[in-house]
């Protein structure tokens, strides 16, 4: 029976990121620390924070603009509009048990309003200055738990 040599961490984490997160894990556990893949670990780390960050501000765009088309078009509301709405809050409510992601939120709402400002006119195709240029919503008003 041939058994395989383990791969060394540096090496795992190129070729199978799964096992090399479970062999973290397993190193982290039992606190054999001086064990771990520090570099690969700092920047897989750091990517998961900005992905998370990224995708905070991408759902932000997304709920802030079907908020926009709900108010500024009645006419044309539709379940689909209310389902995206409940499920970004939803989506966002539950990033949000991160104290650091609701913060993150907090910070770039403004800048999330430009952009669903603009795309809520492209998916319209209402002038832009038909919706406000500053935000009137806050955190909690995006993310409310009312139905809408």
């Amino acid at each position: 029976m041939v058994t395989a040599e383990p791969l060394p961490l540096e090496l795992l984490y190129e070729r199978d990121e799964t096992a090399w997160l479970e062999a973290m894990s397993v190193l982290a556990a039992e606190g054999r620390l001086s064990e771990m893949d520090h570099r690969n670990l700092s920047e897989y780390l750091s990517d998961m924070s900005k992905r998370d960050r990224r995708e905070v501000f991408s759902q932000l765009v997304i709920l802030v603009a079907h908020m926009l088309k709900w108010e500024y078009q009645p006419d044309r509301r539709s379940g689909t509009w209310s389902g995206t709405i409940r499920e970004q809050r939803r989506e966002l409510r539950q990033m949000f048990e991160s104290r650091t992601l609701r913060n993150h939120a907090e910070a770039v709402l403004s800048d999330a309003y430009a952009e669903a400002r603009e795309q809520a006119a492209d998916e319209t195709e209402l002038a832009i200055v038909t919706f406000p240029a500053a935000n009137g919503w806050n955190l909690a008003e995006v993310i409310g738990e009312d139905a809408v």
